[in-house]
């Protein structure tokens, strides 16, 4: 990964990574693993999200050669529009499936061939369970999407954020194991686990009370 020069955040006086944007005494470019993911992962991230230090959205998009991320709560919807149909890929919005919904999602006991991942988009909303449900009210396409839901999914490896149920995960968790399960292949993705792993202690390291948080 190639090395940027630090951008300067004047609100708090501190030098910023131009890579996490983060301030530089929390950069998490060293927990950086990255995967050449078949899937591609378009990340949307709700802009409080994007500002709170524990957040694993960031971390994702540099592990993941093929994502994107985009930052807002409400899209202009001809541009997201465009981010989801591009190439001609079909979206899939990871999210628990909604019962009223007549698109099913991907069988679960089915991945994807590699030479059908690159059909695959994979849509990851960054956010609080609240204000994922705020993005999908306000991005009708969104909530359109046909959606891939994962079940029997290990206990989260999140240390530094409580969950307010037994089987959240952190977005960085949620799309590893739907990657491990679209493209089969678990060892490839492993990496991104570890990254997480590195991400949670470098965290708890430094005092996660001592971090402020990134703009």
């Amino acid at each position: 990964m190639s090395t940027l020069s630090p951008s300067y955040d004047l609100e708090h006086k501190r030098p910023v990574c131009a890579q996490c944007l983060r301030a530089q005494v929390a950069c998490i470019c060293g927990c950086v693993h990255a995967i050449d993911n078949g899937v591609e992962v378009l990340i949307l991230q709700h802009p409080q999200e994007a500002k709170h230090i524990k957040s694993s959205g960031r971390l994702l998009h540099l592990c993941l050669k093929q994502s994107r991320i985009e930052i807002a709560q409400q899209f202009e919807q001809t541009q997201l529009a465009s981010w989801l149909q591009a190439d001609h890929a079909q979206a899939y919005l990871l999210y628990p499936e909604n019962k009223s919904s007549l698109q099913p999602p991907i069988a679960q006991s089915d991945g994807i061939k590699s030479n059908v991942a690159e059909s695959i988009r994979l849509v990851v909303i960054d956010a609080s369970w609240r204000q994922s449900r705020q993005m999908l009210r306000d991005n009708p396409l969104l909530e359109s999407l046909p959606r891939y839901s994962l079940s029997e999914m290990p206990k989260s490896r999140y240390r530094i954020r409580q969950a307010h149920q037994v089987d959240q995960l952190s977005s960085l968790e949620a799309c590893t194991y739907a990657l491990m399960r679209l493209e089969e292949d678990e060892n490839k993705f492993q990496p991104l686990l570890h990254a997480f792993d590195a991400f949670n202690q470098m965290q708890i390291d430094f005092g996660v009370q001592r971090l402020h948080r990134a703009k």
